[in-house]
């Protein structure tokens, strides 16, 4: 355990993750650096939904809402059960949820700034210029 009291696996002892560990956990990261894929995760976290269900609930078409599903599936992020001829996904672990809706809520509240546009786009929350 570290001095916050967080269990830290592959740690070496000395008490700092790996830095396998912080690969990994940047490849997690980037994963989730994708709007499109937020959104979707933000929606299971409301429920268990099926690829038609998801795309209404994002506004993105279908072929992209499952080119995503099958990114975040392979990432252990969210898993997927057979219910007749459809595939329903739900969120894989609950404190991925967590740190999401951490990130956003400080958003929300302005404990952390809003960050510049990236390549001339603006923040969809944000007014245009």
């Amino acid at each position: 355990m570290n001095e916050e009291g967080i269990e830290v696996a592959g740690s070496g002892g000395s008490g700092d993750p790996s830095r396998e560990m912080f690969a990994h956990a940047a490849a997690a990261f980037g994963l989730l650096a994708s709007s499109a894929r937020l959104h979707i995760m933000w929606a299971l976290a409301q429920g268990d939904s099926d690829v038609s269900q998801l795309g209404a609930r994002v506004g993105r078409a279908l072929p992209t809402v499952s080119q995503h599903l099958a990114q975040l599936k392979a990432a252990g992020l969210v898993q997927a059960r057979r219910e007749g001829r459809r595939h329903i996904y739900s969120v894989n672990d609950p404190e991925i949820l967590a740190v999401i809706r951490l990130m956003i809520g400080h958003l929300a509240q302005g404990a952390i700034p809003i960050p510049a546009p990236v390549q001339g786009r603006t923040h969809p929350s944000l007014p245009s210029a």
